[in-house]
């Protein structure tokens, strides 16, 4: 269930009267518990909060956490424990023994198949049908999963062993266990052994294909499991399987023990090459893992400084962690295991490394860091090539490097002038300047002689420009020089040119719009800010977005603009027309008769 990413869709910290609720029915689902361990899973004054989640499968779960650990989770109006309730408490639900190499098909979201349970010296545990119960591995007692059965105890035999067990809600290493602290999984002494002659039944049409290679686990776990002690016995955190560590040197070893000593030690030594493969052959979801440790580590030893708190964890990964990254390679958090960056820092501040508070509503930010942490003391900066990057500081008033086009309205010929300016050999859909059209018609006038000989001020319009000007229904006679101009701009294409520094000139068809700046009112009494049309004049709106974000200190986002043919929308919370209008016209020398909406501006308070 929780093998995936949940959303947190609220956190708070649990009322009086939820926590007695939850002690209740604790206490109901779990009869088994003492007042005592009643108490110490669900403490009178210890901090705990509710958080509700939406899990990847659709299903809504609320979850109780103890200080960080997730300690029950509830749902379908059940309430059930994780693994760290069951570590605390060991024997709070029956038990059914697996292999340790069972464990990663476990966290993988497969279920408990029969073939895979080890029956003790006193057979299994009694069990109901649809009852809580919790898995182990061999040889240590520290619960794995927990889950329902399908069948109770008496069934399982009768049926053979065969078939599925426990349908498994939550394990260890799942994304619940790692939203808690994350600690390993502790070994705990078990008198259990596996069963002379025992082995999984490899033949049975139940048993998973994952689990083809435990016959031969169980026959070296049979032969071996009466001759060495326990304490023998060691489960590594990193891949949860339990190996025997044979530490006896051959030389010393006792009569009966020498040749399996020396078949432990050929063992090992295949589990080493193995190893030192699987090292080599790291994942690149591991390798971002640790690109993001190396640059948060680089980041607080060496750009993060105390004046610098409190700190944006946006600012945090942009600011300060990127600029860290070696140039042959880049921080991309989607690659990594933790997905989102909220989830990293969740991660960090469990280490004890820095700490995460809101500030603000839904707005995080970094308000310590742990200097003295080992892992940041130890720490040695790479003596590695980092990216030339420039960071300008928002507050100090560096403007961006943004170099604004010169605007040149144009006029392109229609189909209505065609003939007319065919004469000089330019054709439909050319563009020209208001000052080369004014000098088209000068010179039009003056070969056709076309000027008044009364009255200068005036033309004659001869029947090409007649009909390339007139009004329906009007008889044209005469024309000013100046209705002359203004009429012929008046039936040709408003369109405009953009000529950007060290670019070719870029032809725009159609009236330029002007930057857009609006402020809406959305619930209550809150206040957005919309920016359009900044693709128009050659900037970028994300570019734009996050540089205002920096300035004032609030989320923004860039979105399609609703109810327009094409570009995009900036938002940005709250009324910020003046930070808008000193970024793109103080800033980025916009001309101001580009920009509409600035007057929209809020009154400063005196």
């Amino acid at each position: 269930m929780f093998q995936k990413p949940f959303r947190v869709k609220s956190k708070t910290v649990i009322r009086g009267s939820d926590r007695r609720k939850l002690r209740a029915d604790v206490g109901k689902a779990l009869p088994s518990l003492t007042e005592d361990q009643l108490q110490e899973l669900v403490p009178t004054k210890e901090d705990m909060s509710t958080m509700k989640i939406y899990t990847h499968s659709g299903r809504n779960v609320t979850v109780y956490c103890l200080g960080n650990n997730p300690v029950f989770f509830e749902m379908d109006k059940n309430v059930f424990p994780t693994v760290y309730s069951l570590w605390r408490v060991p024997d709070m639900l029956p038990c059914l023994t697996t292999w340790p190499d069972v464990l990663k098909n476990l966290c993988g979201g497969a279920d408990l198949m029969l073939p895979g349970v080890i029956p003790g010296e006193e057979g299994l545990p009694v069990i109901e049908k649809n009852s809580l119960c919790a898995i182990s591995l061999l040889g240590n007692r520290a619960p794995v999963a927990v889950g329902r059965t399908t069948m109770s105890s008496a069934q399982m035999l009768e049926c053979g062993m065969k078939g599925k067990g426990v349908t498994v809600l939550h394990t260890y290493l799942d994304q619940l266990w790692d939203h808690g602290d994350q600690t390993p999984l502790p070994t705990m002494a078990t008198q259990q052994s596996c069963p002379e002659g025992h082995a999984p039944n490899l033949d049975s049409a139940d048993t998973a294909s994952e689990e083809q290679g435990q016959g031969e686990l169980g026959a070296k776990a049979s032969s071996t499991m009466d001759t060495v002690p326990i304490e023998n016995l060691v489960l590594h955190d990193n891949e949860g399987d339990l190996e025997k560590v044979n530490d006896l040197d051959t030389e010393t070893t006792e009569g009966g023990l020498k040749d399996d000593g020396n078949e432990c030690g050929e063992e090992e030594g295949e589990t080493r090459n193995e190893e030192e493969e699987d090292e080599d052959e790291v994942s690149p979801v591991d390798q971002m893992d640790s690109l993001l440790y190396q640059c948060f580590l680089h980041a607080l030893k060496t750009n993060v400084k105390k004046t610098d708190l409190p700190l944006l964890t946006s600012k945090l990964l942009r600011g300060h962690m990127q600029p860290c990254c070696p140039v042959e390679k880049s921080l991309d958090l989607k690659k990594s295991s933790y997905k989102k960056l909220s989830k990293f820092l969740q991660a960090m501040q469990a280490q004890g490394l820095i700490q995460v508070k809101e500030l603000s509503k839904g707005v995080e930010s970094v308000v310590e860091v742990n200097r003295g942490h080992e892992e940041l003391k130890s720490f040695e900066v790479p003596d590695v090539e980092l990216p030339a990057v420039e960071v300008n500081d928002p507050g100090t008033g560096a403007g961006p490097t943004y170099q604004p086009p010169e605007v040149v309205e144009m006029f392109s010929v229609t189909g209505n002038l065609a003939p007319l300016f065919r004469t000089a050999g330019i054709r439909k859909g050319h563009a020209l300047s208001g000052q080369e059209v004014r000098e088209f018609l000068t010179q039009y006038v003056k070969e056709n002689e076309l000027v008044d000989p009364n009255n200068k001020r005036f033309i004659v319009v001869d029947p090409l420009l007649c009909d390339a000007l007139r009004q329906k229904g009007e008889d044209l006679t005469h024309l000013t020089w100046e209705d002359l101009f203004t009429r012929c701009c008046d039936k040709m294409s408003p369109c405009a040119q953009l000529i950007f520094p060290g670019q070719p000139p870029v032809l725009k068809k159609g009236k330029l719009e002007p930057v857009d700046v609006q402020v809406q009112q959305r619930s209550g009494n809150k206040k957005v800010t919309l920016i359009y049309n900044l693709e128009g004049f050659g900037i970028r709106p994300d570019t734009f977005a996050h540089l205002l974000q920096l300035r004032v200190q609030a989320s923004t986002a860039v979105n399609p603009a609703p109810n327009r043919k094409a570009g995009v929308q900036v938002m940005v919370q709250g009324n910020q027309v003046h930070t808008v209008a000193k970024l793109l016209i103080d800033e980025m020398k916009l001309p101001k008769k580009f920009v509409q909406g600035v007057e929209k501006a809020a009154k400063k308070k005196r």
